[in-house]
Order: structure tokens, then sequence, then C-alpha cells
């Protein structure tokens, strides 16, 4: 690798949600390929965010997967650290501090529509629209929000009116028209425009668990992270992220986004893809070189 780094922490955050599988196998390596040839830290951190998915039998599959692999990190649940805790589930308060600090300033709203609604509007004829932007779907993130329940302006008072976030969907307040540019350490330059490429995001859902933008930025500016790797089909959360860091004036880290693994008709592997699980492979007989595909 070319790139040195004066100082580096990299990170791996598997969620224990399923096995993971080929795709999570490359990103990861990666990963640890970077933080290792710049004499790094590399933080595992466990994303259990959703307390309906993620389940122990997959958070001890995946480190063992993982050792499998010969992927070492010096942080995580399993061996501690300086900035933990790393499981995201007994990360509540640093999340509930960032609510406070963004309720305060105005950059976030209380939103009551529900999914089904929301995919409702995408999937409706607009041929009277003033805009077809509510038919775009932003990846994980579901249809691109309408705007249904933003306010017209920052109210003044919800810091007043909500003592907790439970109960209602929070969504972070796009800059409409705001440029969001980075250069990828793999793409290259990349420029989404708020409002037009993406919309209000969740940062807090109605069961109240945090969603995973502002889980991911508190936890990687807490765990000072300077290069986040991940997969190709998080770029678009990458301006998203951007957005919150610039709110809060953080400084962000560098950005590495890997190809995405695809399967037979070209779409990105999920954990629903059990042929392809790491453990399905190893049991077939894979080396990890195989998994890898790779040269040690």
């Amino acid at each position: 690798m070319s790139e040195s780094f004066h100082w580096y922490r990299g990170r791996i955050a598997p969620s224990p949600t399923g096995l993971l599988h080929l795709g999570h196998a490359r990103t990861f390596w990666i990963a640890y390929v970077r933080a290792r040839d710049a004499a790094g830290t590399l933080v595992l951190r466990n994303e259990d965010l959703d307390p309906q998915r993620s389940k122990a039998d997959f958070a001890d599959a995946m480190l063992e997967d993982l050792h499998w692999l010969g992927i070492h990190w010096q942080e995580g649940p399993d061996v501690g650290g300086t900035f933990g805790p790393y499981s995201q589930s007994e990360r509540r308060d640093h999340y509930l501090s960032l609510w406070h600090q963004l309720l305060a300033r105005g950059f976030i709203y209380p939103c009551t529509c529900s999914r089904r609604e929301l995919s409702g509007i995408a999937l409706a004829p607009h041929d009277d629209a003033p805009s077809r932007k509510t038919m775009r779907f932003e990846g994980d993130e579901g249809p691109m929000y309408p705007g249904t329940c933003r306010p017209k302006s920052a109210p003044s008072n919800l810091a007043d009116q909500y003592t907790s976030p439970a109960g209602v969907n929070w969504r972070f307040r796009v800059p409409d028209g705001e440029a969001v540019t980075f250069n990828d350490r793999h793409f290259g330059p990349q420029r989404f425009t708020a409002g037009e490429d993406f919309g209000d995001f969740p940062i807090w859902r109605r069961d109240d668990v945090p969603a995973y933008q502002l889980a991911v930025v508190a936890d990687d500016h807490a765990m000072q992270i300077t290069e986040v790797v991940r997969g190709a089909d998080l770029l678009l959360s990458t301006a998203r992220q951007i957005l919150i860091y610039r709110t809060l004036g953080w400084p962000e880290p560098q950005w590495f986004h890997t190809p995405l693994v695809l399967d037979e008709r070209g779409e990105r592997l999920a954990k629903r893809h059990d042929a392809l699980a790491i453990r399905t492979l190893r049991e077939q007989g894979w080396t990890p070189q195989q998994v890898l595909g790779i040269d040690k």
C-alpha cells in the first residue's frame, strides 16, 4: 500500500443479525490490511443496535469466523480497550447525548410517518406532483422522504416538549441544495446534493432504537476512527453522515469504500445468501485464502 499515515485507527463493524458472508469477508479483510500496513490500530465494533434481530449466537459466530480468516484487532468486545464499550447495545448514553444536542440546536424533528405510508407514497402515481423526488429510493433507508412532517422552520421549543426520543421517529433536516463532497480513497471524488440525492433521514426510531446514521457517527467519533472502510453500498450514507459531522463541528474521518461482491444475478450479497456464508464455505472445506480470493 503506497499511502502512509501518521496515526491510523480503523474499524470493522459487523452486525450480529445473521452469518457473515463472502462480501463481509473481503471488506473486513481490506480494513484489516489497511490498518496493518499503516502500523495502526484496528477496532472491532459489535453493531448490535437492533434488539429484535441481533442474536448472541451470531455475535459468537462472527468473532470465530473473523479469527478463522486471519483478521486480528487490537480493541473490541472480546479484548477490551480504551474506548469501550465496543457493543452498541451498551452505548445508549452516547447516542442519547447526541440526540439531545441535535434537538437543542433544531437539526432534527419528530416524524409520525410509518414505513408503510412512505412506501405507498413512493409507489403511487405522481402525474400531478411538482417533483418526482418522492419516488426515489435511498437504499436501506427506504423511499426518499417527501417532507410530510417537516416543519417550515426549525422549531425552537422541541427540547421543552420532548425529554426522550421514544414514541416517534426522528429525522435529520438536511440543508436542501447543499453539496456534500468527499474524496473516497478507492472510488475517488464523490458529490451528492442534499434534498436531491437524499432527503431527511431517520436518526432515531419510534421503538426507541437509535438509527444507523446517528450511532455510527457517534461511535466513530468517540473511538477516534481516522479511516472508515466499508462497502460501496454505503457511499450515500457517507454523505448523510458528513452532514452530521458538519453540524456538530467534528472532523470527519477518511473514507475507503470497497467494491461489492455480487451474486449470480448481479445483486449485492445479503445475509439471506446462506450458501455464501463464511460458516457454510468453511464447512465445505474452503480455506481462508479461497474465501478471500487472495494468496497470502
